[in-house]
């Protein structure tokens, strides 16, 4: 529990479900975990009773553990149910990686938002064995250190079909306003953004439950990051515009099931939490680049911890968004330093 002074933050449940185990949340809704092989090494998975079947919410990514795992819920927790949907609620990889393994073994119905599918598809079948000009010109623009970038330069990139089931042709594109049954529950769909453009998250009209995603996470806030793919991005004003959309739907009893971390209740205060993260941050900079810095150079400003290679790209597409969000506002200008990053600085008052 947390206190923040206008509001609680409360965790009804003090540990996850182990491996192959779960925990029922409410009523048909099951609370399952499947690890990841990164710094956050886990990623939620809820299962909502259709009867004789199993709606399925995200999926964990693909591997030969998460398959065993799933094989052992199946086969427990589940009670040899079949599969007969997946919702994905966005395009991750820990979110939509088993998606194509369980429409296979069961021809499950996949739905998604449009946005999310094509994106899904789009980078499983897309497999680089070498970074791209445009990732390179984009690491380079952002101030990498150099033997990062090196080390970068010289390694396979990371793919998603790496740890994605490939997906096949067909959904069900789910949209803003809709409503849905599952789990003998009718939820509203609404739609987030940010870290993931045209985030799925469900409110349940016939109890105080909430399917989050990535979306409204407890504890650590989600990535909101600026790619190669376009690097003028500006993830950040579709996050703050998210949040405060969100936020007007926010009560307190909400049990809000998320992506990551711990089930919780205190909405309304965590949604101001993500909010004020994100202008503290920006305040932050406001002050530090009255003095011209790369992205890079901005990293002790934006976070409360020591920034390692493993954490260095995600450290940086963060970074950029930001600097983004505070150029495309007119705050900041941006020139070229010699070796071709960009510097930014605080306009003249």
């Amino acid at each position: 529990m947390m206190d923040g002074g206008a509001g609680i933050i409360c965790y009804p449940w003090a540990e996850p479900p182990a491996a192959g185990e779960a925990i029922t949340v409410a009523p048909g809704v099951l609370w399952l975990r499947l690890p990841l092989p990164m710094v956050l090494d886990h990623v939620n998975i809820y299962a909502l009773d259709e009867g004789d079947s199993w709606t399925i919410v995200d999926t964990g990514i693909h591997s030969k553990r998460s398959v065993a795992l799933w094989e052992t819920l199946l086969a427990g927790p589940l009670a040899g149910k079949p599969v007969s949907r997946v919702i994905l609620s966005h395009h991750h990889p820990d979110h939509i990686g088993m998606a194509g393994w369980l429409m296979e073994r069961f021809g499950a119905e996949l739905w998604a938002t449009r946005t999310s599918w094509l994106l899904s598809r789009m980078l499983i079948l897309d497999v680089e064995d070498e970074p791209t000009p445009q990732a390179l010109e984009f690491w380079r623009s952002g101030g990498m250190d150099p033997d990062v970038f090196e080390a970068r330069r010289a390694e396979r990139p990371y793919n998603f079909a790496d740890i994605c089931y490939p997906l096949p042709v067909g959904y069900t594109r789910v949209q803003e306003g809709e409503v849905i049954r599952a789990g003998g529950r009718d939820w509203d769909v609404r739609l987030g953004g940010g870290h993931a453009p045209d985030h799925l998250t469900l409110w349940s009209r016939d109890d105080a439950l909430v399917i989050a995603g990535d979306q409204i996470l407890p504890s650590i806030s989600p990535n909101i990051g600026v790619y190669p793919t376009e690097p003028e991005a500006d993830p950040l004003a579709d996050w703050l515009a998210a949040c405060a959309r969100l936020a007007s739907f926010a009560r307190d009893d909400h049990l809000v099931l998320g992506g990551h971390k711990l089930p919780f209740t205190g909405l309304p205060m965590r949604m101001r939490q993500l909010s004020e993260n994100h202008h503290g941050a920006l305040s932050r900079l406001r002050a530090y680049l009255k003095t011209p810095r790369t992205a890079a150079e901005c990293f002790p400003q934006l976070f409360k911890r020591k920034i390692d290679r493993g954490t260095y790209g995600l450290a940086l597409v963060e970074s950029v968004a930001h600097l983004n969000h505070m150029h495309q506002a007119g705050e900041l200008r941006r020139w070229r330093r010699d070796d071709g990053a960009w510097l930014w600085q605080v306009c003249d008052s």
